[in-house]
């Protein structure tokens, strides 16, 4: 749950219409979450596998797919965002993301033109607008920032993504005579699944590579000191049974941090008691396991850079299957 003592916000990453009518609120009434995020591939599985969008789908026929979809994302969004408004304005998170267009991702000026429209459309301050960490996307970050819009970077795999993001959104931060807010998603997971095999086959511990990078980029964000931006945690749910549900969640648990799962993940963690900071972790710790990896031929930065290309791959894929079922 979240825990004002230490500064962890916990917030769902899940988005789905009839969803957001019933639990969603309760979640937010109990304390559960204090926040909510969204991605392409979440609002694909929403839109194309739930029923809760046929009677309004129905409203927007002879209308272009993207239109279709925004249509759709918009109103959930703005559900979202009306249902986290009291958090919001009692300074206790209360934001929901949502993200550009992901063939957007290397175009700048495309990017900041969707982002402003969406927000303004959406109509909500707790709206944070998400924007993958590539090098059009920097700028982005820092325009939005400035203008009074908050940002979600996205798709941080490595430490310089998330250090050129901080730059960015710090420099905005100070610019904007705005409130505004920013987390920086460092995707932990996926480091695991790639390499953990290979780990065992050579005796180094598994499932440590995605915390101790993710742990990492903490330090090097909380060195900015700017309250006003924090790491996120993402892709944090866990594959097979080797792991317990909630285990990124516990072992990134940290002051001024954020951890965004999905609903499985967040229901074993409100059930298990296990519960500690773990952040920060020290340097040498980090670079010793790091040190470790390169023993056996794999570079963690190499290995971000090719996570970051699967996962831009990843959303684009799954926009591009969403638009072909609503065209």
């Amino acid at each position: 749950m979240v825990d004002k003592t230490i500064g962890f916000s916990l917030w769902l990453d899940f988005i789905e219409r009839d969803f957001l009518k019933t639990e969603f609120s309760q979640m937010i009434e109990k304390g559960i979450i204090n926040g909510a995020t969204s991605n392409p591939a979440i609002f694909a599985q929403a839109i194309t596998t739930s029923k809760a969008y046929l009677d309004q789908l129905k409203t927007l026929e002879g209308m272009e797919p993207k239109s279709k979809y925004e249509a759709l994302a918009i109103e959930d969004i703005a559900t979202a965002a009306q249902a986290l408004k009291p958090l919001y304005e009692n300074d206790n998170d209360g934001f929901i993301s949502i993200e550009v267009d992901p063939f957007l991702s290397h175009d700048r000026e495309a990017t900041l033109a969707e982002a402003k429209r969406l927000h303004e459309t959406i109509g909500y301050d707790n709206v944070m607008i998400k924007v993958p960490a590539t090098e059009a996307g920097y700028s982005v970050m820092e325009e939005l920032l400035q203008s009074g819009i908050s940002v979600n970077a996205t798709l941080i795999f490595t430490n310089e993504q998330a250090r050129r993001c901080a730059e960015a959104m710090d420099r905005g931060i100070k610019a904007s005579s705005k409130d505004v807010s920013a987390v920086i998603s460092v995707f932990v997971s996926r480091f695991d699944r790639a390499i953990d095999d290979k780990l065992s086959e050579h005796g180094i511990e598994p499932a440590k590579t995605g915390v101790y990078n993710a742990a990492r980029i903490y330090n090097t964000i909380e060195g900015f000191k700017n309250p006003s931006m924090r790491t996120l945690f993402a892709s944090t749910g866990v594959k097979g049974d080797n792991l317990e549900a909630d285990y990124y969640i516990r072992e990134l648990l940290g002051a001024h941090s954020v951890n965004t799962a999905p609903l499985a993940t967040i229901e074993s963690y409100i059930e298990n008691v296990a519960k500690e900071v773990k952040l920060p972790v020290a340097d040498g710790v980090i670079e010793e396991h790091f040190a470790k990896l390169e023993s056996i031929g794999i570079d963690v930065d190499k290995l971000g850079e090719e996570l970051l290309s699967d996962g831009l791959k990843a959303f684009e894929q799954s926009f591009s299957d969403m638009l072909a079922k609503l065209s």
